[in-house]
């Protein structure tokens, strides 16, 4: 029954933009058949996926494709793990949608856009379910299409369709490598089943292949540095709800792959968990670095995007060295870590790019510098955004904290039994919490605080009701998450369980190694004084006498104005200088010159390590290598004749003996 429910929800929410064709481009029937097609087909999904998790020890229900030979699709705990972000996400959006992005304001691109959607969620929901590697192809290669289409959204913008062709290119990297992978397989295991295999059945060199083919194929889809060269253009200019279930969820299906795909390959090495928590951690750490140096509130989001996805594989990591090593607590910790970050992540980050689509609807611009005072006229974003914000920074009483006290405690234990790369990751780990600290005081304290900057963020105006409802669920989803984890123990369990069914790998209740009680008695009391003091200080406020107005110590400046706060530019200037060996800033500084100076400005900007310092370059250099042999190529008739010549002389000429003339003349 709930692998048929699974099934449905594909059906619909394939279907949902299909009616939008067809009535006129300025009716807003079809982006609504399309969001009740999309609140059906999530709640089917949903519940397939609720009951999976809950009912547990089932073995899989097939569903059989006889084209394909033998089994296509199955529901099992993992697929039901990570059908839950898919379908919540996806349900999400077009409620979103329908403000944000209202047909009768996009004529051009709003049907299109709907209709893609709905076969990006049906994409990702076929794949998560697949236990053939056609039917896994076809549901990846739906999924890359459709989100090429997604970004590529507003394709008169010159930025928008140059990033949607970078994912493309990215993205079709990827798919090539998996088709390796899967032609691969079925040489060694004779079938394209998705299936684990025995012990004995593939040689080291081919676990190795597997490994690293995997690796490639899933780490482009997942966006892990420096693979991540796609995603900060992608999630820039794509819409904002768009950009939310990229990083949320279409992420994470490289994630998917990378967890489904170890779990069918016979006892890993130790070095695997080691190179994929080493990945993880530079993933993590320069993730953050890139996002302070930004100033464009959707490409800071994005880079933040690369560190959660370094958080997970870490987690990942660890739990591939217990698997090695035959320690469950290990991998137990190691895997909960991982898997529940991937749901914190798919919150906490689908939030904060709704929040920041709300920002955008209601000041017209994503420059950090250009925004401030937000919270006095978007209040509701402005909560939304802080519990975004503290959910990202892994601190409590939210449930970013949980998911990374897991990946701690695993890492502690790792540590402790001598493992090295542990011992690195922890510092690490604690050093990308820091960091992520100090953007999001950098973000929150320009945006949403202060006094207003420019007259875009004077005129701002409230998001409207279907845009903050999608937005209050996910802040519901954080706040549950954070104050009562024991909730989701039993789908971990149930996860993890299903993770090493093939392996032979033993398994330990979560709640066995974590104080999970302890955690939500701690994020409770947290919250009453949180909540106490705010209600004790309004009142303080509201009596207190009124302030003395008068001028201070200004610096000489007899009428300060908001021009003269902290930007996010210059809050962010020092630890920018910290690094700046890896960031590379470059931009232009004010030029003062006489007393009376004529008006000048500033600006700075980081570079992406890979896109603008790598492989643009490379491709320009290789460009111009090409450019020298269009003298060849001037389309007159009398060169191409003389190329046919050139050819046929040569051609002649291999005709010609001529070893055995050079034979006969050495030998007179």
């Amino acid at each position: 029954m709930f692998l048929d429910l699974t099934i449905l929800a594909i059906v619909l929410t394939a279907a949902s933009g299909l009616p939008g064709l067809f009535v006129a481009r300025s009716s807003a029937r079809g982006e609504r058949i399309a969001a009740a097609f999309m609140t059906c087909g999530t709640l089917a999904g949903l519940v397939g996926a609720a009951g999976t998790l809950i009912v547990g020890g089932l073995p899989t229900a097939f569903f059989p494709w006889p084209a394909a030979g033998n089994a296509v699709v199955g529901l099992d705990a993992l697929s039901a793990f990570f059908l839950v972000p898919v379908f919540l996400v996806g349900g999400l959006g077009p409620i979103y949608g329908l403000s944000y992005w209202p047909q009768f304001s996009h004529p051009s691109n709003g049907r299109r856009l709907r209709l893609f959607w709905g076969l990006l969620v049906a994409g990702m929901a076929l794949l998560v379910i697949s236990r053939h590697a056609m039917a896994f192809l076809l549901g990846w290669e739906i999924m890359a299409l459709s989100a090429f289409f997604l970004v590529a959204t507003e394709d008169h913008r010159k930025e928008s369709c140059q990033a949607s062709w970078v994912y493309l290119i990215a993205t079709h990297v990827g798919t090539l490598t998996l088709f390796a992978l899967f032609a691969l397989w079925r040489q060694a295991t004779g079938s394209y089943a998705l299936q684990p295999v025995a012990q004995d059945v593939l040689s080291l060199g081919t676990l190795h292949l597997f490994f690293f083919l995997a690796l490639l194929g899933f780490g482009l889809k997942a966006g892990a540095m420096p693979l991540h060269f796609w995603l900060p253009g992608a999630h820039a200019n794509a819409p904002c709800h768009v950009s939310a279930i990229l990083s949320g969820v279409v992420l994470k299906m490289g994630i998917y792959g990378l967890v489904r795909w170890l779990s069918l390959l016979p006892s890993p090495p130790a070095a695997w968990g080691s190179l994929i928590l080493a990945l993880g951690a530079i993933s993590g750490l320069l993730g953050v670095v890139f996002a302070i140096g930004q100033h464009d509130l959707k490409r800071l989001l994005a880079y933040h995007s690369v560190e959660n996805i370094g958080i997970i594989l870490m987690g990942l990591g660890v739990a591939l060295l217990g698997r090695s090593s035959g320690h469950p607590e290990w991998t137990v910790l190691g895997l909960a870590g991982c898997l529940l970050h991937v749901w914190n992540h798919s919150f906490f980050k689908s939030l904060l790019f709704l929040c920041a689509g709300a920002v955008v609807h209601g000041t017209h611009t994503r420059q950090l510098d250009r925004l401030g005072g937000l919270a006095k006229a978007m209040p509701w974003t402005a909560a939304c955004f802080l519990i975004g914000a503290v959910a990202i920074c892994g601190l409590p009483p939210l449930n970013g904290f949980v998911s990374e006290w897991f990946v701690y405690l695993g890492l502690f234990k790792t540590a402790i039994a001598g493992g090295t790369a542990a011992m690195v990751g922890v510092p690490v780990l604690a050093m990308i919490g820091a960091l992520a600290v100090a953007c999001f005081v950098k973000v929150y304290g320009t945006v949403f605080l202060g006094e207003p900057r420019t007259e875009a963020a004077r005129d701002a105006h409230e998001a409207p009701f279907t845009m903050r409802l999608p937005m209050a669920v996910l802040a519901g989803c954080c706040v549950l998450i954070g104050l009562v984890p024991v909730l989701v123990c039993p789908a971990l369990d149930a996860t993890a369980a299903c993770w090493l069914a093939g392996t032979g790998t033993a398994t330990m209740p979560l709640g066995d190694l974590a104080p999970l009680g302890v955690i939500s008695v701690l994020a409770v009391s947290l919250s009453a004084c949180i909540a106490g003091a705010a209600r004790f200080w309004r009142p303080c406020r509201s009596q207190a006498p009124a302030p003395r107005r008068g001028l201070t110590w200004d610096c000489g400046y007899a009428r300060p104005t908001s021009r003269m706060q902290y930007t996010a530019t210059s809050f962010a200037q020092m630890i920018v200088q910290l690094f700046i060996g890896v960031l590379h800033p470059r931009g232009r500084r004010p030029h003062v010159v006489g007393l009376f100076p004529l008006p000048t400005h500033t600006h700075s900007h980081v570079d992406d390590a890979v896109l603008d310092r790598l492989l643009l370059p490379t491709g320009h250099r290789v460009e111009g290598w090409f450019n020298w042999f269009h003298r060849f190529q001037r389309g007159l008739t009398q060169h191409y004749v003389l190329y046919i010549l050139l050819t046929l002389l040569a051609l002649l000429s291999t005709l010609f003996p001529f070893k055995a003339f050079i034979a006969q003349w050495f030998a007179r």
